[in-house]
């Protein structure tokens, strides 16, 4: 796709442009984040590193071990912030999870690999320290919407020993990438993001989850799901696919487009009871729907 003309490339990918009245969505995700903070049991800019935007929000379950959602926010990795998105905890945490919001540092400060290992950090705290929370470390699944979907695909394809001797191979039990970025060469040529994000050829490379290794095999996991909306662009579409096809069917299972979901009510779908994409969720936490 590097072929492709720059303005078209922008058209692609300004996800705000395509949808008019993004700032609805925003506010609406807002005033649910605020009202999630005020009205859940949590444990709110819980430190899993060092530096100052490594911290992590924690919805606690009534009861565990539960569960645990690990969800990682979007904003093409140079906006947004893990309060922004606290709107998607309260029906997982009603049925039962144990739900963790991690933050992370923003381009261009850092690299796209270096917000990667952030989040495999972010992980690692979560397996040594979620059962004091409620939360059973064996059975954890990572989502994330848009570049936190791309952020979701990468923890599932992490070689977790190699990373830290400490951890087991299968820390990440499944994962639901949502309108995420799969390959990043594009992205690239992207005169939108090139400025903010500064991605070389090799970091690129490094951090495209559809280039790398597909998760390994687990007893009853390792999959990921991978769902977009159908009002989204053709090139989300394509990089929602683009995991299927290279990771296989069965390390991807469920790959679809979701009809009259954009790239932000996508996000909204998530938290919706009854909703085909919260289903999905559901399933992969093994919680009723």
């Amino acid at each position: 796709m590097t072929d492709c003309d720059p303005a078209w490339l922008d058209q692609m990918y300004n996800n705000r442009a395509l949808v008019p009245d993004h700032a609805v969505h925003l506010r609406n995700w807002s005033e649910g984040s605020a009202a999630a903070r005020t009205a859940l049991p949590a444990k709110l800019g819980l430190p899993y590193g060092t530096g100052q935007r490594e911290t992590l929000d924690l919805f606690l379950p009534g009861r565990g071990p539960a569960p645990v959602l690990v969800f990682i926010h979007g904003g093409y990795w140079r906006s947004l912030h893990s309060s922004d998105y606290a709107f998607v905890a309260p029906p997982f945490v009603r049925s039962g999870a144990c739900v963790v919001i991690p933050n992370y540092d923003l381009c261009p400060a850092v690299s796209i690999p270096d917000i990667t290992l952030q989040m495999v950090k972010a992980l690692a705290w979560v397996h040594h320290n979620i059962a004091r929370y409620g939360g059973d470390p064996t059975r954890v699944t990572v989502a994330g919407h848009s570049a936190g979907g791309h952020l979701a695909a990468m923890m599932l394809a992490c070689d977790w020993p190699k990373a830290n001797r400490r951890l087991p191979g299968t820390l990440v039990r499944n994962g639901m990438s949502i309108s995420g970025l799969h390959e990043l060469e594009t992205l690239r040529h992207t005169p939108y993001l090139q400025a903010s994000l500064k991605l070389t050829p090799l970091q690129a490379l490094q951090a495209s989850p559809a280039w790398m290794k597909p998760p390994p095999r687990q007893d009853g996991g390792g999959e990921l799901y991978a769902v977009v909306g159908g009002l989204e662009s053709a090139e989300f579409l394509r990089q929602n696919q683009l995991i299927a096809d290279a990771w296989g069917k069965q390390r991807v299972p469920v790959c679809e487009v979701l009809p009259g979901l954009n790239h932000f009510s996508i996000a909204e779908a998530l938290a919706r009871p009854g909703h085909r994409l919260h289903h999905l969720a559901c399933q992969l936490l093994g919680l009723p729907a």
